[in-house]
């Protein structure tokens, strides 16, 4: 069974597509129009203007079945904020006398180059789909009438959006089975489930939502009509076509993708140079002294897309054969008197810092666990693979909430999935980094579950 979904990696051309951006309009305005701009000024305008600019106007939200005309329009939208706030600094810097003529001419150039890379991207894009085959996503459709047609046509017709269609479900069939779609999904490595709202009841439905969340799978539905729409789901169109989407994950948006990562990055650069530079090479004498071993201790663990990585902690325990399967208990006599210290403290997790730095694991985000213990609460905890849509993190929302260390009941992995799903719902910078002073709280406060 695959878990790996198809296509993901286009995310990264949103972040690559706003530094080629930002690299053309400070290119041009420096080396052309504005030689006597006071340049650190104007670039950190710019920059942050475009930036914002971009996200209130949603102009990198083009997904593969956005429509020509559409990013036209962003395209455009843009194009006049952008004039606006070029004129505002020519006004604020009137003693620089920029003729209104040049910030036309400046503007021009900027959006005829920025649309002739991004609809080049565009088309690129849609052709690797058509000749190549990659870049597309495996679909099923529940439900049998004329908008699941519609959509079953628009897969079919248009292979450029990267749409792979294997499969309509009659749900009304007398010979339908749930588990036999379940099966399918699983055999064709399906990535986006799409139901319609009409044909399936309460209770088929929370079964597909339910699977799709256990097992990474993404889940939309086509509504009966708008007056279902909500703050809470996020909607689209497919050509012509309304999809509604369940869960809107806020980290799968580019912007909010690129500030977490450039935040993780800035952190773990802070730490590892001013704090584990002088600190490991202490510890690493403590704990050679008090026993044989490495300073590191690797486990492997699943991250984001439930991908292995290894993840990095100073060792607290003598070397053991049960490190990988058996979790530390209280009084756990494997663990070496520095071993406490560090524990208590947390200062055992400070090497998963450079797992930040290389991309495993982010600052804030739900905690990783041991692969045999996470294919052992898969299986049993409902919602338990949420937490895999987003990358792992050294600290977390249930762990401020007392969901650390530790699990003795069922009740604790449930409390922690809990926290983590609300975490990948409703993230915010402000959610991290208020999370990351709880957590420093925490440590010089003492948890009692920090053993």
């Amino acid at each position: 069974m695959s878990l790996f979904k198809h296509g993901r990696y286009s995310g990264y051309l949103r972040p690559i597509s706003y530094v080629i951006d930002l690299c053309i309009i400070n290119a041009l305005a420096l080396g052309y129009f504005f030689k006597n701009l006071p340049p650190l000024i104007f670039v950190g305008y710019i920059s942050v203007s475009w930036i914002i600019l971009s996200v209130y106007s949603k102009f990198y939200e083009v997904y593969r079945y956005t429509r020509p005309l559409t990013i036209f329009m962003l395209i455009f939208r843009q194009a006049t904020l952008f004039t606006l706030i070029i004129f505002a600094f020519s006004g604020l810097y009137n003693e620089l006398y920029i003729h209104p003529n040049t910030v036309l001419k400046y503007v021009f150039v900027c959006f005829i180059s920025v649309s002739i890379l991004k609809f080049s991207v565009y088309y690129l894009l849609q052709k690797y789909r058509v000749s190549l085959g990659g870049n597309y996503r495996k679909t099923v459709i529940l439900g049998v009438n004329k908008k699941t047609s519609a959509l079953e046509k628009f897969f079919k017709n248009n292979p450029e959006y990267g749409y792979v269609h294997k499969g309509t479900f009659n749900i009304k069939d007398k010979n339908f089975n749930l588990e036999d779609c379940f099966s399918f999904i699983h055999s064709e490595s399906i990535d986006e489930i799409y139901c319609s709202i009409s044909e399936l009841n309460n209770s088929v439905i929370r079964e597909v939502v339910d699977f799709a969340d256990n097992n990474l799978k993404i889940v939309k539905f086509l509504p009966d009509s708008k007056e279902i729409y909500s703050k809470k789901l996020k909607y689209e169109y497919y050509d012509y076509i309304p999809i509604l989407s369940l869960r809107n994950i806020a980290l799968d948006e580019s912007i909010n993708k690129f500030s977490k990562r450039v935040f993780d990055i800035a952190f773990s650069i802070f730490v590892i140079v001013f704090i584990l530079s002088w600190l490991t090479p202490l510890l690493a004498i403590l704990i050679k002294l008090e026993s044989r071993g490495p300073v590191y201790f690797k486990q492997t663990r699943n991250g984001f897309n439930y991908e292995e990585f290894s993840c990095y902690k100073f060792r607290s325990m003598t070397p053991n054969k049960e490190a990988n399967s058996h979790q530390v208990t209280k009084g756990d006599d494997r663990i070496t008197r520095v071993g406490k210290f560090i524990r208590k403290t947390s200062i055992d997790e400070l090497p998963q810092f450079y797992n930040v730095l290389f991309g495993d694991m982010s600052v804030v985000g739900p905690r990783p666990h041991m692969v045999s213990h996470t294919n052992i609460y898969a299986k049993k905890i409902d919602k338990f693979m949420v937490r895999h849509f987003v990358k792992p993190g050294i600290t977390g929302l249930a762990q401020i909430r007392g969901y650390r260390g530790e699990v003795q009941t069922d009740k604790d992995i449930i409390g922690r999935v809990k926290y983590d799903i609300f975490y990948i719902e409703n993230w915010s910078v402000l959610l991290d980094i208020k999370i990351i002073l709880q957590t420093l709280l925490n440590v010089f406060k003492g948890e009692k579950n920090a053993y």
